[in-house]
């Protein structure tokens, strides 16, 4: 009711018959609480917070024991779209998991209205927070080396680069998995291999495109490479024809959904003609009845091994971690062996 009183931890303990420090320290720092306090005035304690409703005054929390117990998450892009295969929902279902695990809430900050968000802006309430995960294809390199050089906790979702120093992350071990995936694709006599992708820009795509090449040797060959962004599907197709390239590599899924479907309207058959191979699984992809050659990126760990880092740092100051976390391979039904013509 708008006219009731707001509680305190003086009347809790009054109701409970026990100090107002036993309250909070039950309140603010259950552990300390589990040694020093018996169990049993514990419970009386909990008991008279579930009958009344009580509920933390986070800005009281804040004061009385440095930490509100709420991790913030910041995403640079928008965190619900609806045109990109809910990318970012896997991430939220871990940090979640992990968040009630270790009894801590989450608050989603928005960032600022304009074209880029930022993290650091006057509309952002980052101090809310005891910390946060940052998330996103590409950072904002500058506010990156600002969170390194400060004392605000954090943990990026996904390998950052160094930015002033180390960056704690958790990401995806897309070097190892392409490079698993060339090799798979060479161990059925692919020699003449295509790319359809950057070789630059952010970590993951830089990742993918450093492990395609560490598989590569004499015996097989990068016999054409475009970039995604530029070519036209019809452009890309035809490229890949005239090169003769038995096997080809994209980095985006709806790319290689685009060529395929052209590459069906022109009587080809994959994988019989060529092979098509995916770096990495959207979380929910259009059902576009293929299951392409992939490996599956482990978003839903990411997101859980990060909000762990990010409460380990804030609760034992502990030095910047990263670590990367290994991708499944997905056999699919669109790598096959090199058809040998009579």
């Amino acid at each position: 009711m708008s006219g009731t009183k707001r509680l305190t931890q003086k009347e809790i303990a009054r109701l409970a018959g026990v100090s107002q420090s036993a309250v909070s320290m039950v309140l603010n720092d259950s552990a300390a609480a589990a040694g020093r306090i018996p169990e049993e005035t514990r419970e009386r304690i909990h008991k008279v917070i579930r009958e009344t409703g009580y509920v933390v005054d986070p800005v009281a929390r804040k004061m009385a024991s440095g930490r509100n117990r709420i991790l913030g998450v910041f995403t640079y892009e928008p965190a619900f779209p609806s045109a990109q295969s809910d990318f970012f929902a896997p991430f939220f279902l871990g940090i979640e998991e992990a968040a009630q695990e270790l009894g801590y809430d989450l608050l989603l900050l928005t960032g600022s209205s304009g074209v880029r968000k930022k993290i650091f802006s006057e509309n952002v309430r980052l101090r809310l927070a005891d910390g946060c995960l940052v998330l996103g294809m590409q950072f904002n390199r500058d506010e990156l080396e600002r969170l390194v050089g400060g004392d605000y906790p954090f943990a990026a979702i996904g390998r950052r680069d160094d930015a002033g120093g180390p960056v704690p992350y958790c990401g995806a071990d897309y070097v190892s998995a392409t490079h698993d995936l060339v090799q798979r694709a060479k161990s059925l006599g692919h020699r003449r291999l295509a790319y359809v992708g950057p070789e630059d820009g952010a970590e993951s795509l830089v990742d993918r495109w450093k492990g395609f090449l560490s598989a590569t040797d004499e015996n097989s060959e990068l016999v054409s490479r475009m970039d995604s962004l530029i070519p036209s599907p019809e452009d890309m197709l035809d490229g890949i024809v005239s090169s003769g390239a038995t096997v080809v590599f994209f980095t985006e899924l709806s790319d290689a959904v685009k060529v395929q479907g052209l590459a069906l309207a022109r009587e080809f058959n994959i994988p019989e003609d060529f092979s098509i191979v995916v770096l990495g699984r959207h979380a929910r992809a259009a059902d576009t009845g293929t299951r392409f050659s992939t490996f599956r990126i482990p978003r839903e760990e990411m997101g859980r091994e990060a909000a762990r880092m990010l409460v380990r740092r804030i609760e034992g100051n502990e030095s910047a971690q990263q670590i990367l976390l290994n991708c499944d391979l997905i056999e699919g039904e669109t790598l096959g062996a090199v058809f040998e013509g009579l």
